[in-house]
């Protein structure tokens, strides 16, 4: 027997089915337009994930989420504890939609070729759906009791807040999380290879213990209408773009929350690089950083970004009203704040409502359930570091914060040092290691068997 078949059948169940999985996975094209009538395949997927666990011997619960598609499927592992509040694995089937003429691959073909899984979903989520289907199916299988109960959730809607999703399922269904304490879903886990003091490299893997808060808001002009050829000088367009423009230029204040300032500790003892947050080139400091900069720049302050304008129906014609939608990601504790900001800079002449507004969430880098992250990181990874982060954008997690329950984002990946990760969420070419997809079975299984 080879090295390479001798690994081959040393691996665990779950690591060795889990990379067709995720290619399964990303073959439903799960696209969610944010629109109930044009979203689709959220149904077939959720069937088959279903039936993937009924094989295993699992009885699952199938619930619709308010309207007819929009798929949610659930299965409870009992554990050795009953006693202990139950823990919650939970990943979204639906991904944003893909222009297949703009890819290498097409996006739902679930490609494995060059070392990567490719394909729509390959990083949101599909490859932590894969790894917990892997896990679950493999716990079912040979029989093995985890310390407490494991509630494995497979969800509709995420990427578009949830509306049809995991907040229809706390307002509506809160008995499918009955006894759920602590959950852990995306966007967390992933390796950050960085460079230490003495010329070596260390991976730092990062647990999502924060979020800023998401908010859709549209803003309305109203002026009088008129014809395009006279002289006017109540314009609803010119109102809007105005406000627009001292909105979408606007740098909001500085705010360091818990979570980032100890990442931006962790990441100095490590690196040496001196994070100075009364810098006026913070920003840049991070940049040395790599492409991560992107994100861990986004949780400094909030941001309000102009992405949607419509007025008019004729070129002649000057419209009666003018709208925008503006996307808000809100640091945790400034919403009040970053409300009254907004409406210095809009004017009183712009009214403005929410679409849809989730509130932040940050919890505390300390507990079992963390030593239990890093145990299984360090047990697959002696050279890995835990470190918390705040992600610049939202999750399922905003809906069960709302019960009560205590959430993090940890779909571990260990990832090449050169890969731009970041780039890679609603990204073109969106891919995933193989290594990376084994690498986080391996430790998700670890993880839940000492959770």
């Amino acid at each position: 027997m080879t090295g390479t078949d001798a690994q081959r059948e040393s691996r665990s169940r779950a690591e060795a089915e889990v990379v067709e999985l995720v290619s399964t996975l990303i073959r439903f094209d799960t696209s969610n337009t944010g629109v109930l009538e044009t979203t689709k395949g959220e149904r077939e997927c959720a069937h088959w994930v279903a039936d993937q666990l009924q094989q295993a011997g699992y009885t699952t619960e199938y619930v619709e989420s308010g309207a007819p598609g929009r798929a949610n499927v659930f299965a409870r592992l009992p554990g050795a504890d009953p006693s202990r509040g139950a823990l919650m694995i939970h990943g979204h089937l639906d991904v944003v939609p893909a222009e297949a003429a703009d890819w290498s691959v097409h996006p739902f073909s679930g490609a494995i070729r060059d070392g990567y899984v490719w394909g729509r979903g390959a990083i949101d989520m599909k490859d932590m759906v894969g790894m917990m289907l892997a896990v679950a199916r493999q716990f079912k299988i040979e029989g093995t009791v985890p310390p407490r109960d494991l509630v494995f959730a497979f969800l509709a809607d995420e990427e578009n807040g949830g509306k049809w999703g995991s907040q229809w399922l706390a307002d509506n269904r809160p008995d499918l999380f009955e006894g759920v304490t602590e959950a852990v879903g995306e966007v967390g886990g992933f390796s950050l290879t960085v460079p230490r003091r003495d010329g070596t490299e260390r991976r730092l893997y990062l647990v999502e213990t924060a979020e800023k808060g998401l908010g859709w808001m549209r803003l309305r002009a109203k002026a009088r209408a008129g014809h395009g050829s006279f002289l006017h000088d109540d314009n609803a367009v010119t109102i809007l773009a105005e406000a627009v423009a001292r909105l979408g230029k606007h740098t909001f204040p500085l705010v360091l929350s818990d979570s980032v300032a100890e990442f931006l500790a962790a990441v100095s003892e490590e690196t040496g690089i001196d994070f100075d947050p009364d810098s006026p080139d913070i920003e840049g400091q991070l940049a040395k950083l790599g492409t991560i900069s992107r994100i861990i720049g986004a949780t400094l302050r909030d941001t309000a970004n102009p992405t949607m304008l419509r007025a008019g129906y004729k070129a002649n014609v000057i419209p009666q009203t003018a709208e925008a939608t503006v996307d808000c990601r809100v640091v945790p504790g400034r919403q009040a704040a970053f409300e009254r900001e907004v409406d210095e800079l809009i004017g009183p002449d712009v009214e403005r409502e929410w679409i849809t507004k989730l509130d932040s969430y940050e919890t505390t880098f300390d507990g079992h359930l963390v030593d239990a992250m890093n145990d299984a990181i360090l047990a697959h990874d002696p050279n890995g570091r835990t470190v918390p982060y705040m992600l610049s954008g939202g999750t399922d997690a905003k809906a069960f914060a709302r019960l009560g329950i205590r959430c993090f984002g940890f779909a571990p990946l260990q990832l090449p040092p050169d890969l731009d990760f970041s780039a890679l969420f609603h990204g073109v070419d969106e891919r995933v290691p193989v290594s990376a997809l084994e690498f986080g079975a391996r430790v998700m299984e670890h993880f839940l068997l000492h959770s």
